[in-house]
């Protein structure tokens, strides 16, 4: 006879452990603890993947060293950092959906809940209390690529691998705008190459 138990999605890990840090590294829990705050202070409706972006960039020196040289972080951060002005504007009222999920709040639902059928339940949240769909997903895929390689906590990198593979991301956007390609970096995390020796610019720094 089949199990009845069906295989755990992707889905499934961020509708059932989004807001919780198991599976996750020390290291780890504090970027997710860093972008709460973040989006606390600043008011945010969601957590969303600049938001994670940001904290690792703060928390995770082997994040910094994928991501490249030191001009190349300057200009990533100075994005981040301006998300309220600009093309930042864009992402107010809005809700940060790659298709993967239409809205995960947290606490959490238990596994066996379905999440929410539309963001809009949740629009009375506080900050830092509703992550978006696509960092809820990137988040569950960064437990998913722990588990693959024998790990029981994800890291940073293993986020931020997650992170990097969802060109329709607001992380992606802002990796994008400050002259980084998210595929780019999507292939060397892929391929191993992804962390150690910082990166070359392409170009030289300024």
């Amino acid at each position: 006879m089949h199990p009845r138990t069906a295989r755990r999605t992707v889905h499934d890990d961020a509708a059932a452990h989004t807001d919780d840090d198991a599976g996750l590294c020390a290291e780890l829990a504090a970027v997710v603890a860093g972008a709460r705050r973040r989006v606390v202070r600043d008011g945010d409706r969601q957590i969303d993947t600049a938001h994670l972006l940001h904290s690792l960039l703060e928390h995770d020196p082997e994040v910094r060293a994928a991501v490249g040289g030191p001009a190349r972080l300057v200009r990533l951060l100075g994005y981040l950092v301006q998300r309220s002005i600009g093309y930042g504007l864009r992402w107010q009222g809005s809700v940060e959906d790659s298709g993967a999920l239409s809205g995960v709040p947290a606490p959490a639902a238990p596994a066996d809940h379905a999440p929410p059928a539309a963001p809009r339940a949740h629009r009375g949240a506080r900050p830092g209390e509703c992550w978006s769909p696509a960092a809820a997903v990137a988040l569950a895929r960064a437990r998913e690529r722990a588990r693959r390689r024998g790990e029981t906590r994800a890291t940073g990198t293993d986020l931020f691998a997650a992170l990097v593979a969802d060109p329709r991301s607001r992380a992606a956007e802002v990796l994008g705008r400050a002259g980084i390609p998210a595929q780019d970096l999507h292939a060397r995390i892929g391929t191993g190459t992804g962390t150690g020796e910082p990166a070359g610019d392409g170009r030289p720094d300024r």
